[in-house]
């Protein structure tokens, strides 16, 4: 199972590492990455499998979030069944 970690928002030190410390910490494993500043904006996204996560989906999904409000960032993850499915033609 793999889950899309997107991440925006004004460009700061350090959000590579806040988001995956988090992903460490969860035991999801970063596939791969891809991130950008435009300008003083920030731009992320990673695709990680969650499989042998030590917490519940949803509350990997919580913690992101939340860990993106106290930084001002925006922080969405969903699951690779929603993304494909949200995705198809």
């Amino acid at each position: 199972m793999k889950a899309v970690i997107t991440v925006t928002g004004r460009d700061s030190v350090g959000i590579i590492s806040l988001v995956s410390t988090e992903c460490a910490a969860s035991n999801a494993n970063i596939l791969e990455i891809s991130q950008t500043v435009l300008s003083e904006y920030f731009a992320m996204i990673m695709l990680v499998d969650v499989e042998n996560l030590k917490i519940p989906f949803i509350e990997f999904a919580d913690r992101l979030t939340e860990l993106g409000r106290a930084r001002n960032l925006d922080i969405h993850v969903m699951h690779e069944d929603i993304f494909n499915s949200m995705h198809r033609i």
